[in-house]
């Protein structure tokens, strides 16, 4: 008999998502967040899903082996630094994505990052608690007329870009997989290096997946090429960010500031050196975990596996390893 399990690496799934599994027959099971690769490949074993929502946590090739009936792997977001791809593809299991339906809220808390470390709202806000009127002196920093570059020209990138320019700020854009139209419709500047960028722009948001290419993409090199007294915004993958080498750049005062979502190791530990520097602004990663994008993206994740065990299929652009899987099957 056919699994009707859908297992999800996570606490909760949004209640309208939980329904739609429900009224087709299947039945959820959660993974404490986080959990231990040992203790999830136990959990994986004993349920043996038809169909994973990865949410915290890495779901790895172990965790794939132990499921026999696992037909489809679906994340709850796009990012897919914590699944491991070849695994999936050498059983031919297709990795979908819920595309598009967080851009909204991480664009959103991109520019909130944006605001509170260029405004420089967390230490003004500590130093008045702290019974200091810091007025006298102060000199802050009008965001109209600022450069923004964007690494990465996806939907939240997309999203972003709108809203900056409300601001009266100048975007441009780096994406070697992005078509010159998609630029051209947001009214963005396409710059052809990721060099070019950082060396242009006050601000520099990183909206990128996370690829053995893009590891550590700032690193010292990187943050040399930035503009001095420029910024950084991460709500896309810690990964992407050297965090020693931010450290640096921020103690030297060649980067003023950096907003992140996003951690190497998340979470991060108790003894993070970031803690410890007011100018860096620091969230869970909870840039996408809105009510509304919940509602989205936990509806399109659990639609992801349903298509797909359905025999209903889904566009390619949602499959991340579609040409491994073709090339699989060819």
């Amino acid at each position: 008999m056919r699994s009707q399990t859908i297992l999800v690496t996570g606490p909760a799934l949004n209640e309208r998502a939980v329904k739609l599994a429900e009224d087709s027959g299947y039945s959820l099971v959660y993974v404490p967040p986080y959990t231990s690769e040992e203790d999830l490949v136990g959990i994986v074993a004993g349920a043996d899903p038809v169909g994973v929502v990865v949410r915290m946590g890495r779901f790895g090739a172990s965790a794939i082996a132990a499921a026999p009936s696992l037909r489809v792997i679906s994340k709850h977001g796009v990012g897919v630094d914590n699944i491991d791809l070849e695994a999936a593809s050498r059983r031919e299991i297709p990795v979908v994505v819920a595309t598009g339906a967080n851009a909204q809220s991480v664009a959103e808390h991109a520019i909130a990052l944006l605001l509170t470390t260029v405004k420089r709202i967390l230490p003004l806000d500590a130093g008045l608690r702290d019974g200091r009127w810091e007025k006298p002196g102060f000199s802050g920093k009008e965001l109209s007329g600022m450069t923004m570059g964007l690494i990465g020209f996806g939907a939240i990138a997309r999203h972003t870009a709108a809203l900056a320019k409300a601001f009266g700020i100048r975007v441009s854009g780096y994406d070697p997989f992005a078509e010159d139209a998609t630029f051209a419709d947001a009214g963005v500047s396409r710059v052809r290096t990721v060099e070019e960028i950082l060396a242009t722009s006050d601000i520099v948001s990183l909206h990128c997946p996370l690829t053995p290419e893009t590891r550590n993409l700032l690193d010292d090199k990187g943050f040399g090429q930035m503009k001095s007294g420029s910024y950084v915004i991460n709500t896309a993958r810690g990964g992407l960010i050297d965090e020693d080498a931010l450290l640096r750049a921020v103690a030297s005062g060649h980067i003023a500031g950096a907003g992140l979502d996003t951690f190497q190791v998340e979470p991060p530990s108790a003894e993070h050196p970031f803690w410890q520097e007011p100018k860096i602004v620091v969230t869970p990663h909870i840039g996408g975990v809105t009510q509304e994008a919940n509602v989205r993206v936990g509806v399109d994740a659990i639609e992801g596996i349903l298509a797909m065990v359905q025999g209903r299929g889904l566009g390619r652009e949602r499959i991340v390893n579609f040409r491994a899987l073709a090339k699989a099957t060819a």
